[in-house]
């Protein structure tokens, strides 16, 4: 059961209601960690508008892969979950490249690189190396996209780190950080 008090939609904040309605229209269902957020109507809009910033810019299956490897990083089986589920559903990819994701890899040579990258960011808490930078720019990121992938990294840490404190009920089919990936 999770550790903070996930409101049924209709009690969420009144500033929280046109946020939640937005993401019911957009994914069909509002997910628990978008009512467990809704609880502040201000996390719940900077998240909302970063996410939907980032939605415009990397590709789905690159932000999928970075959220599935940051989240078997950082432990949170809900965000591994959702994103698992997303990346299957939503972006199409295989459960291969999942457990490859969940490694910190990708058998695609240019999303591997995003992958390695992001996970470096993770673990460098952005310290990242000279080498480091000229790997992913050979990959062929752009300036911009590695402003995108540490945005993304650092999007998907906030989720992480809400879900892990709140043990925020999972609901979408589970994937346990703990099993061998």
């Amino acid at each position: 059961m999770s550790r903070l008090a996930i409101p049924a939609r209709e009690d969420a904040p009144a500033a929280a209601q046109p946020l939640l309605a937005a993401v019911e229209k957009q994914l069909g269902v509002v997910p628990n960690l978008f009512r467990l957020v809704a609880t502040s109507p201000a996390a719940l809009e900077g998240y909302l508008g970063l996410n939907a910033a980032l939605g415009r810019t990397l590709d789905v299956k690159t932000r999928e892969r970075i959220a599935i490897t940051v989240a078997q990083a950082n432990g949170c089986d809900y965000c591994l979950s959702a994103h698992s589920y997303l990346g299957l559903n939503l972006a199409k990819i295989d459960d291969a490249e999942i457990t490859l994701n969940r490694a910190g890899h990708s058998g695609d040579a240019k999303a591997d690189a995003a992958i390695i990258f992001a996970r470096q960011v993770l673990a460098a808490r952005g310290k990242v190396s000279d080498a480091d930078m000229a790997a992913v720019r050979l990959a062929g990121f752009s300036e911009a996209q590695v402003i995108e992938i540490v945005a993304s990294v650092a999007l998907n840490v906030l989720t992480n780190y809400i879900n892990n404190v709140a043990e925020t009920d999972i609901d979408f089919p589970v994937v346990l950080t703990a099993q061998a990936a």
